[in-house]
């Protein structure tokens, strides 16, 4: 008699243990695809924060942050994809809320103040700054902290922090065309254009520098060009910044001479340089 009660209790027995091991396995398939998804949603993040439309990331990372405010990373990235849409005064408030998070770092931190910058709140970004451990060295943070200094005008502060911003890139070419702008704004125009030819060195196709370089040798009345490297528009552009710094020093028959190498240059119709030159002319003709 006891077969039968025996025989159930290892169909019992077996059931729960197929039970257990359902369970289990729908655990480790459950597991399994939490971690696809882990992998997906990181590098779906990573082509939002890079690639992708800087509005589409905004929304992507909008929604994300909404079904989960708690993750920094998702809160970073908002705030990273509100900077590159150019939505300034919003992503400067995005990384105001992710310094206060659990988690939030000293990058955090510059990249705030960084934001505070593009949207034109240099005191709050001062202060920011200010708050970033001095151990913390980094390129972006050292070429923010000359920003700064720049724009209180405390030229050696400025120039160390350039200094030590151009020491910590292998890409120093922008932080010395901003170091020599800072310069140019001081009218120390020889240390200007220097550093600006040390930029195009670093970066031949680095318009800004190039024209920064002519506003330089401008202002000294210097109205040849430089011996850097540019293609027939580019001379072009930079004959027609030359001319207007000329006309700008009082120099009005030089400037109208470089007018004309300008539009001679240009290999397309250059109607900014015409422009100017007939107003030159008609001044001229009405006086």
């Amino acid at each position: 008699m006891r077969h039968p009660i025996l025989f159930s209790a290892c169909i019992a027995g077996a059931m729960v243990l197929s039970a257990c091991e359902k369970k289990s396995g729908d655990a480790a398939v459950k597991r399994a695809f939490q971690d696809v998804n882990v992998v997906d949603e990181s590098n779906l993040n990573d082509v939002m924060l890079t690639v992708a439309d800087p509005n589409e990331a905004v929304a992507y990372f909008q929604r994300a942050s909404a079904n989960d405010p708690s993750r920094i990373d998702l809160q970073r990235g908002l705030a990273s994809s509100l900077v590159r849409a150019k939505r300034t005064t919003e992503a400067a408030t995005a990384y105001g809320k992710v310094v206060k998070m659990d988690g939030a770092t000293a990058d955090d931190q510059v990249d705030y103040a960084d934001a505070l910058i593009r949207s034109g709140d240099w005191a709050q970004a001062e202060k920011v700054l200010d708050g970033v451990p001095p151990t913390h060295e980094t390129f972006k943070r050292y070429r923010l902290e000359a920003m700064v200094a720049d724009s209180n005008q405390e030229w050696k502060k400025a120039d160390s922090f350039y200094e030590i911003a151009v020491g910590l890139t292998t890409q120093p070419a922008g932080v010395m065309n901003n170091w020599g702008y800072s310069k140019l704004t001081r009218g120390d125009y020889t240390g200007a254009e220097r550093l600006f030819g040390e930029a195009i060195r670093q970066d031949q196709t680095l318009f800004t520098a190039k024209n920064n370089m002519i506003l330089a040798r401008g202002a000294q009345r210097d109205y040849t060009l430089p011996v850097i490297p540019m293609d027939q528009v580019e001379r072009a552009q930079l004959l027609h910044t030359l001319a207007l710094s000329a006309i700008k020093q009082g120099d009005v028959e030089t400037g109208k001479g470089l007018l004309r190498d300008a539009i001679e240059t240009h290999p397309q119709h250059f109607e900014a340089a015409v422009r100017s030159l007939q107003a030159l002319e008609n001044n001229v003709s009405n006086g």
